[in-house]
Parts: structure tokens; sequence; C-alpha cells
């Protein structure tokens, strides 16, 4: 597989012009197209500039990181939502954006999720495809209401099969299409690190935190089956909530680094390590050999530059546990996981991934 020691999550900041398009698409449609494919091809050559290897479109024609799904699934009313309390990060003053809605009834896909990504992706990207979909576990926590949902599906386990079986129909036709990069956002197993977050799966999922660990690895694990193809890199992705700045667990990957890293069925993961919410390295001693970790230890939330030789020595680091051929580096998440974007400038976004790109070069040159 590709080192890609240089990687990111892959949504990048929108400018204002495309968020002023998106809210009148519906008077506007053909424009808002016309700009989303000019500010795609501007993100692939700042990518390839900054010496990437791997390319997203940057989620730009996407409203928030899992409206891929829910755009292409009928069955969601958009106009509800679970109620999930925030933190703010260092920039305050900020709402979160709205990002799911609530199952009604049952699921039906309408179109392929990604269809109206891929083709300008294929015939456009100057390099390897990177594409981003939201775990299946991520609609379970956040779109079932009980005395709604659960007159279409019985339980959160229902409605988490219900989504990995589209989820698996489509991630085998895209991993046969042209992709070489699968990337699986998974947020929701922070819940499985946080003390608070264990406690709600037991009151309002209703199951031991463990099982739903359990049931939350082989629902992933038969998504990634589906897309596995020789030549193919399959990754996932997990943070701790990255919204408008903003976040809503804590807690380092020891209580669920065994089972994670031992039984996940993918040759990346990419891990967020910003912070002290994240914990220490020490629970990457339960990586397999030969898979690779990507180190998110640049933040997409603040706009304070990290240093590169602390970047540097978080690297030598971690290579206590995960040898040095088997790390890579990326920013901890994206930087506009919702439409409206992480409180930081776009100028700053960049010089970010630029400083990933020359700090990958210097440590792996």
């Amino acid at each position: 597989m590709p080192a890609f020691r240089a990687d990111h999550v892959g949504s990048f900041l929108r400018p204002a012009e495309l968020l002023e398009a998106r809210r009148n698409d519906a008077k506007d449609p053909e424009r808002l197209r016309t700009l989303e494919d000019a500010h795609i091809r501007r993100v692939f050559d700042k990518q390839k500039e900054l010496g990437f290897e791997v390319f997203t479109d940057g989620e730009l024609r996407r409203r928030n990181f899992m409206s891929d799904f829910t755009d292409a699934v009928e069955g969601f009313d958009m106009g509800d939502a679970v109620a999930r309390k925030w933190e703010a990060g260092q920039e305050k003053g900020q709402p979160v954006s709205h990002v799911a809605g609530i199952v009604t009834q049952k699921l039906r896909q309408a179109r392929p999720l990604t269809g109206h990504e891929l083709p300008f992706l294929k015939a456009h990207c100057p390099g390897a495809i990177k594409m981003t979909l939201p775990s299946a576990t991520q609609f379970p926590a956040i779109s079932f209401k009980r005395g709604v949902t659960d007159t279409a599906y019985a339980d959160h386990s229902a409605l988490l099969w219900a989504i990995v079986e589209i989820m698996k129909s489509d991630l085998a036709k895209l991993s046969g299409d042209g992709v070489k990069y699968v990337q699986i956002d998974a947020p929701r197993y922070s819940y499985y690190m946080d003390p608070k977050w264990r406690e709600w799966i037991r009151t309002e999922i209703q199951m031991d935190p463990d099982a739903a660990l359990d049931e939350a690895v082989k629902a992933d694990n038969a998504c990634f089956k589906a897309a596995r193809r020789s030549g193919v890199t399959l990754a996932i992705h997990l943070c701790r909530g990255n919204n408008r700045s903003h976040w809503y667990a804590e807690g380092g990957y020891d209580a669920i680094a065994e089972k994670l890293f031992g039984t996940l069925d993918v040759d990346r993961f990419l891990l967020e390590y910003d912070d002290e919410r994240s914990g220490t390295f020490e629970p990457l001693r339960f990586v397999p050999k030969g898979k690779t970790v990507v180190l998110g230890l640049v933040s997409s939330k603040v706009p304070q530059m990290e240093d590169p030789d602390q970047l540097a020595m978080r690297i030598e680091e971690a290579s206590r546990y995960v040898p040095l051929e088997n790390l890579a580096l990326s920013p901890q998440c994206g930087f506009a996981s919702t439409a409206e974007g992480n409180l930081v400038t776009e100028d700053r976004q960049w010089a970010k991934l630029k400083l990933v790109a020359e700090t990958a070069r210097r440590v792996w040159r």
C-alpha cells in the first residue's frame, strides 16, 4: 500500500460565495454546480502544490460530512434532531451546525451515495482519489428517536444494520471504480472512551457499552469487507467531534484500543492527537504489525500554528509504539466537517497543511 506520509482527513473550508450559492441552490442550481467545479479544481491544485499524493474534493459538494448519505437515502426528517451537548474549544461564541436528521420510515436508497462527486473526481483529480464516507455507526446514535424511529426500526441495532446494507453496496462499487483510498469517518467510537457518553449508551440506547462497541466494530468490518479490493487503501478516522471548532467527547484510546486496533479490518488508522483530550500514545502498542497510524497532531480547530520541531518530537515519541515506517502525519480532523467550517481562515488552513507536508518530508526523507 502507498505510504501517503502526508495525509489529511478530507474536508476543506468553503469560500463565502460557495456557502451563499448553497443557501440559494434551489433558485440557481447551475451557479452552485459551476462554483463547486471551480473551487474543487482550485483545491486539487493546492493539494498538488503542497506535495500531497492523495486528493479529495474537499467535500465541497456536501452540507456536512454525512450529507452524501442523508441526501441519497430517503427516510430522514432533516427538520428534527437528537439533542447533544457540544463543548467549545479555544474559540468560543459560535453555535454548532445541524448535522443529521431523524429516521422516520424505512430507509430507501434513491441514488448512489457519492454519485454526484465521483465522475468529476475521476475526470480532474491529479492523483490518487480519496473518498470519504460516514461510518454506519454514526447514524443510530443521532438519528434514532424513540416514539418516531421505532415505528420503522425496533431499536438502534436494527437501524444500524439497515444502514450497513446500504453502505456495503455502495462501497463495493466505489472501490471497483477507480478510487484508491476509502476512508470511513467514525466519530461515534469516542462514546466508548468517555465516561459520560458510556453512561448515555446505557441509559439512552439501553445497551451495555462494551456490547455496543462489539457491534459497532462488526458493522464497520462488514462495510470494509465489501470495499476490500487489491490496490485500495482502507482507512478509518476517529475523532471526538468537530463542528465549528467545538467537540463533544474526551479521553484517551486506552479503554478501547485493544479491541479497536486489533479487530478493525483497515490499513490505516487516522487518529486525533492534537491536544490533551486525546490521551497518550501508549494505546498504540495494540496496533497490529504492518498497519499504518496517521497521527493527527495538527489542529484544524484553532488558528495557532504548531511548532515543526515539536511535531517531529511527537512523531519520534509515537515511534516507540509503532515503527516509524508505519506512521504518517495529518491534521486531527477536517477543516469543515460541516459546510460552515471551523473557526480558522483559509490561509491558515493551507498553512497548516503545508506544515503537515513539510514535516512529513523532513521526518520520512
